[in-house]
């Protein structure tokens, strides 16, 4: 396999596109390498395709549309959701009918056109300090509750994980219930939202507040790294909604290249990543959860218990994205 890999810089990906051979494939990845490269190296392998990388931070939509028709990129890897409605909403995306695809990923995490596919899921918790709060039975409608005035700790409400949970809550709730809810939760926040998700956890170790909200996947990172452990291990990790409509849902994945010039290739790379191996992979390099249902989560995650996941489809929170931002805009959510 050939590995083309790039930073970005001002904005710019670095790596030029040359002819495509019919015998490999171009993917655009928000996907860090360790994750990536061990899976695409088992394709290569298994189907002789090599395949060419192109990783960024950012800028991969704006990258594809600059390049128009003459654009190498046939599948592009993102690792949440507002990533794959970004290149959908610019038009970037060509939908795939590939029947072993459908199989494998569920009509909830899969875009009712076929257009996009979630890869793998990952739980908006609610972390809690072992020694002054003790494990929870939480609602995420919970956090605006005055009794946890000055208690919660979350990065930028503007963050796109912050943003999907609003959307959600919309869904579930309408846009006026939910402007309440966010004044009440900004109400209870213990300091202005900042830093990453594990940011938060450390905030609840060091004492700054005692509830923090985080995507599920880094609870496992911190247990595996020595100088965050400590973090991880000064909390429970929550399900909220377990009495009803279950734990916010959101997802990485992937699509297919409006103007892909290799795409049966990029087709099979595709049902690939939604096999046992390749899901098996992803949970066990990246403690997230596989969206194929009989492929099982990693030990460590499975060792937090099972839970009930908010059925509510995805694409449901592409509906409700503009408003969850105005409605982070109205309450100064920030701020």
């Amino acid at each position: 396999m050939t590995l083309v890999k790039s930073a970005l810089a001002l904005g710019l990906l670095t790596v030029a596109s040359s002819a495509v051979a019919k015998d490999s494939l171009t993917v655009y990845s928000y996907r860090q390498a360790f994750l990536v490269e061990p899976i695409l190296e088992q394709f290569t392998q298994e189907t002789g395709v090599k395949v060419n990388v192109v990783f960024a931070k950012d800028g991969i939509a704006e990258r594809i549309a600059r390049e128009g028709r003459l654009s190498p990129a046939d599948v592009v890897l993102t690792s949440d959701f507002s990533r794959l409605m970004e290149l959908v909403e610019k038009d970037l995306v060509s939908p795939v009918n590939n029947e072993a695809i459908n199989q494998n990923i569920p009509a909830q995490y899969r875009s009712p056109d076929n257009d996009w596919y979630a890869l793998t899921m990952r739980v908006r918790n609610v972390y809690s300090s072992k020694d002054r709060v003790g494990k929870l039975d939480i609602n995420y409608e919970d956090l605006a509750n005055p009794e946890y005035k000055g208690k919660i700790c979350t990065r930028s409400g503007k963050h796109p994980y912050n943003v999907a949970l609003v959307a959600s809550m919309i869904a579930h709730h309408g846009e006026a219930d939910t402007k309440t809810w966010l004044q009440g939760f900004k109400a209870n926040l213990a300091r202005k939202p900042q830093g990453n998700d594990r940011a938060q956890v450390k905030a609840v170790t060091e004492g700054l507040c005692d509830i923090a909200i985080g995507n599920s996947y880094y609870y496992g990172k911190m247990l595996m790294d020595e100088k965050q452990k400590s973090w991880a291990e000064s909390v429970y990790i929550n399900f909220p909604n377990q009495d009803n409509r279950g734990a916010h849902i959101n997802v990485s994945g992937m699509a297919l290249a409006k103007h892909s010039p290799n795409k049966d290739n990029a087709v099979k790379l595709m049902a690939f990543l939604t096999s046992n191996v390749a899901q098996q992979a992803y949970a066990e390099v990246n403690m997230e959860y596989p969206v194929k249902a009989d492929v099982k989560p990693s030990e460590l995650v499975a060792s937090w218990g099972e839970f009930k996941a908010d059925t509510l489809p995805i694409y449901k929170l592409a509906e409700n994205h503009q408003a969850a931002v105005k409605l982070l805009d109205e309450v100064e959510f920030d701020l």
